[in-house]
Order: structure tokens, then C-alpha cells, then sequence
């Protein structure tokens, strides 16, 4: 099977906290809403080593836009998606990407730079094919990379964000759940 945009949305779906949250995002109105990161490519990885769609997922990423970059705003959005989630039995971590420049230093002892849009979060995800997102209005994928990265089980450093050291704890991580992943030296 090739990996495209098509059947990246077919396996992730088959996850039913992925299509629900797909289903209902819209709802929150929230600006450039995009449900990303593992909760989409690790169910690739789940299909190709025989287990269920959504084992291993930690958490479900949703990125968005909204210059207003207060903590009101945000935490107004997050106790939204409280709301309209409450019924689901998983971690949904929602980000607007206005303001990551505001607390990833604190939090990851490293400046970040001020983005200007949802992709522009989506960019920086430290391996390269990881950086994938679903616009959950228009149903497209963003992926900047390409997925044969994903579709080959190969992690390489994303040339955005070149950090070697968190980079190797991110990939000790998945092969840990998904032994077949391969480094692949920049």
C-alpha cells in the first residue's frame, strides 16, 4: 500500500476518538483548527505492526490560530473543548500557536520563534515526517514532508527545528512502542 492523503485519513479514522474529534471541532469555531501530530501518523504505524488504531496514543494535539494570545483565550477555547468532549476518555491537548513563543522557553529551556499560523506550528515537530496535520473544516492534510517517511517507519530530523537532543528522546519514544522505526542520519 502507498501512503497518501487518502489512506493517512482511512487509518486514522478507524480510530474512533480521531473520527469523533474530527466530527465535532468544527463546532468550537476556532480559527486555521487542525487535529494533528500522533494521533494521525501512529495509527499508520498501529495498522502496519497489527495492532489497534489508537494503542499507544498519549494524547490528541489540536493546533489553531487566534492573534489574541492571552492564557483567557486560550484556556476560554480549552474549557470549550472540555465541553464538548467530556465524553470521551482521552487526553485532547489544544494549542493555539499564537502564543507557543510565550512559554516554550519556560517550559523547554530553548527560545522559540513567533508563528504566524497553524502550519507554521505544524513545521517545527522535531522529526521531519511527523509534521502532519488535518484541517478539520476542509478535511485536507498539510504534510510538508510527504508521508513516506511515515509510510517507511523512517525518523529524521526535521531541519526546522534541529535539535539533536530532544530529537533522540522523541525517537527513543516511538521505537519503543514501534521497534521496526529506523533513525535516519540528516
Amino acid at each position: 500500500m502507498t501512503l497518501t492523503t487518502h489512506t493517512l485519513i482511512e487509518i486514522a479514522m478507524t480510530n474512533p476518538a480521531n473520527a469523533e474529534i474530527a466530527r465535532r471541532l468544527p463546532a468550537l469555531g476556532i480559527n486555521q483548527c487542525m487535529l494533528t501530530a500522533g494521533c494521525l501518523f501512529q495509527a499508520v504505524w498501529n495498522q502496519q505492526s497489527g495492532r489497534p488504531a489508537a494503542w499507544g496514543i498519549k494524547d490528541y494535539d489540536v493546533f489553531y490560530f487566534d492573534e489574541d494570545e492571552s492564557w483567557d483565550a486560550e484556556n476560554e477555547v480549552i474549557l470549550g473543548a472540555r465541553e464538548l468532549f467530556h465524553d470521551l476518555d482521552v487526553n485532547i491537548e489544544i494549542k493555539n500557536q499564537a502564543r507557543v513563543h510565550r512559554w516554550y522557553e519556560q517550559r523547554f529551556g530553548r527560545s522559540y520563534p513567533q508563528l504566524r499560523s497553524t502550519k507554521d506550528g505544524i513545521d517545527r515537530y522535531l522529526i521531519a515526517g511527523t509534521c502532519i496535520g488535518l484541517d478539520v473544516v476542509s478535511g485536507e492534510v498539510y504534510a510538508p514532508y510527504g508521508l513516506s517517511d511515515v509510510e517507511d517507519g523512517l525518523l529524521r530530523i526535521n531541519p526546522l527545528n534541529h535539535q539533536p537532543d530532544l530529537f533522540a528522546r522523541k525517537a527513543a519514544s516511538y521505537q519503543a512502542r514501534w521497534p521496526f522505526l529506523r533513525l535516519v542520519e540528516a
